[in-house]
C-alpha cells in the first residue's frame, strides 16, 4: 500500500480552450473536476495502476466533500482530517498548443489542533504502508519545518518517505534523509540557488541534494526527461511523446509510476519515465492506466549525456 499526504488538497477544475486571450469571452471545448493536490495525483496514479492507496488530506467545506467523493468514486480510500476552513478550489486552462495556465487558491489555515490531527492520522495510516509519499505546498499554519517533523516521525516508525515539494519546506526536510525527493528543474534550480542550462548542471545540483541529506533524488526535467541520482548510480531517462496534451499531474504520475516499481534503481526510473510520458497525453490531470503505458518508447541509460543542453534551462 501506498500512503499518501496532501497538506493542501484542491478541487481542481480544467478547462480546455483554442487559445489564451486576455480581456476576451473563451469558449472551453471541454471540461473537467478532480480532486487536486500532488498527493491527491499520485494517489489516483497508483489506483490506476490497480494497486492500493490511502489518502490522507485536510477536508472542509462543500469542495472537500466533493474531493473525497470523487476520490472515492477512483477506488481510493480516503483518511480525512476535517478543518474548519474550505478546501480550496483551483482552476487550470489548457490550450490546444499545450500551454497549460493555472490559478491555484491559497488554501485554509490549519489550526494547532488540525495541524496534530493531521500528523497523528498520518502516524496511524502508515503502519502497512510501503512508501509514504508527502507531496505539496503547506498550507497557511503550517511551518516550513512541517515536512521535516513528519518525516523524521515516519522515520521512527520504520517507514519509507518519498517527499515531493519545493522551497525552505524541501531544505528544511532535508536534514531529515528522506529516502527519495522530487523536485521538477525549476525546484531544483532554486534549492541550489544557481541556474540549470545543461543535464550535467541538473546531476551536480541532484548530488548537492544528496549531500545535504536526500538519500536520493528523481528529477523531472520536463522534455528533457528525469534523473535518478542515489548511492546505486546515476541514471537519466527519457521517451518520446508525439503530442502533449496535458501536463497537469505529469510528475505526480512520475512518483507513482516510481514508487510502484519499488522506488530504487533504473528499472523504477524506467516506470516514472513511462507514467509521465502517458500522462501528458491525456487529458487534464487524468492519471494513465496500464494500457496508456508504452515502455517500448523509454529509454534508460547510466551513460549520462552531461553536455546536453536542457531544451527548457533554468535562469
Amino acid at each position: 500500500m501506498i500512503l499518501t499526504v496532501t497538506p493542501n488538497p484542491s478541487l481542481d477544475r480544467t478547462y480546455e480552450v483554442p487559445s489564451l486571450d486576455r480581456g476576451e469571452v473563451i469558449r472551453a471545448t471541454a471540461e473537467r473536476m478532480d480532486p487536486g493536490g500532488k498527493g491527491v495525483n499520485v494517489s489516483r496514479a497508483v489506483a490506476a495502476a490497480g494497486r492500493r492507496t490511502v489518502a490522507v488530506l485536510p477536508l472542509g467545506g462543500a469542495p472537500g466533500a466533493l474531493v473525497a467523493e470523487l476520490l472515492d468514486q477512483q477506488g481510493i480510500e480516503v483518511a480525512p482530517v476535517p478543518v474548519a476552513g474550505a478546501t480550496r478550489s483551483n482552476i487550470a486552462l489548457a490550450e490546444s498548443d499545450g500551454v497549460l495556465t493555472k490559478i491555484n487558491a491559497p488554501g485554509p489555515e490549519l489550526s494547532g489542533a488540525e495541524r496534530e490531527l493531521l500528523l497523528e492520522t498520518v502516524r496511524r495510516q502508515s503502519r502497512e504502508a510501503a512508501w509514504i509519499a508527502c507531496c505539496g505546498s503547506l498550507p497557511r499554519g503550517l511551518a516550513p519545518s512541517w515536512y521535516a517533523d513528519l518525516v523524521a516521525r515516519s522515520h521512527a516508525a520504520g517507514a519509507r518517505i518519498a517527499l515531493d515539494t519545493s522551497g525552505p519546506a524541501l531544505l528544511a526536510a532535508l536534514r531529515e534523509r528522506p529516502d527519495v525527493v522530487k523536485p521538477n528543474a525549476e525546484e531544483l534550480s532554486g534549492a541550489v540557488g544557481r541556474p540549470l542550462a545543461t543535464v550535467g548542471n541538473a546531476v551536480k545540483a541532484a548530488e548537492e541534494l544528496r549531500e545535504r541529506g536526500a538519500r536520493a533524488v528523481l528529477a523531472s526535467l520536463g522534455a528533457d526527461g528525469q534523473l535518478l541520482v542515489s548511492e546505486q548510480g546515476t541514471w537519466f531517462g527519457s521517451a518520446r511523446v508525439e503530442a502533449v496534451r496535458s501536463n497537469v499531474g505529469a510528475g505526480d504520475s512520475s512518483l507513482a509510476g516510481f514508487l510502484i516499481a519499488g522506488g530504487s534503481g533504473s528499472e523504477a526510473l524506467a516506470s516514472a519515465v513511462a507514467h509521465g510520458a502517458a500522462a501528458v497525453r491525456l487529458p487534464g490531470s487524468v492519471m494513465p492506466t496500464p494500457g496508456d503505458l508504452d515502455p517500448a518508447a523509454v529509454t534508460v541509460t547510466s551513460d549520462v549525456p552531461f553536455d546536453r543542453a536542457l531544451q527548457e534551462p533554468v535562469s
